[in-house]
């Protein structure tokens, strides 16, 4: 079974940086997708970024790109979002989330959720 474990949120002013982690387990991960989503209150799950663990691609949502960076380290069978720049709207839960094949944007594709890590950016 697979298992994601999420590390790294807290509360940050605006323009601070976070780092956060995703620790996978369970699987070999060179056929999966791993992407990081956030929700926020009243919002819908939003795709934030992806890495396809077989090549490396990586995409994000326009809102975070040249502020946030996607990164796996393959020992480890670990993802990490670096977070800079942070905005008071990047406030949200953020989730790992894990799906066989390449990445998708709509959080339906993915399989294995974890239990997500607030991230609070204070203006």
């Amino acid at each position: 079974q697979v298992q994601l474990v999420e590390s790294g949120g807290g509360l940050v002013q605006a323009g601070g940086s976070l780092r956060l982690s995703c620790a996978a387990s369970g699987r070999t991960f060179s056929s999966y997708a791993l992407a990081w989503f956030r929700q926020a209150p009243g919002k819908h799950r939003e795709f934030v970024a992806g890495i396809n663990w077989s090549d490396g691609t990586i995409n994000y949502v326009d809102s975070v790109k040249g502020r946030f960076t996607i990164s796996r380290d393959n020992a480890k069978n670990t993802v990490y979002l670096q977070m800079n720049s942070l905005k008071p709207e990047d406030t949200a839960v953020y989730y790992c989330a894990a799906r066989y094949g390449t990445m998708w944007r709509a959080s339906s594709a993915y399989d294995y959720w974890g239990q997500g890590t607030q991230v609070t950016v204070s203006s």
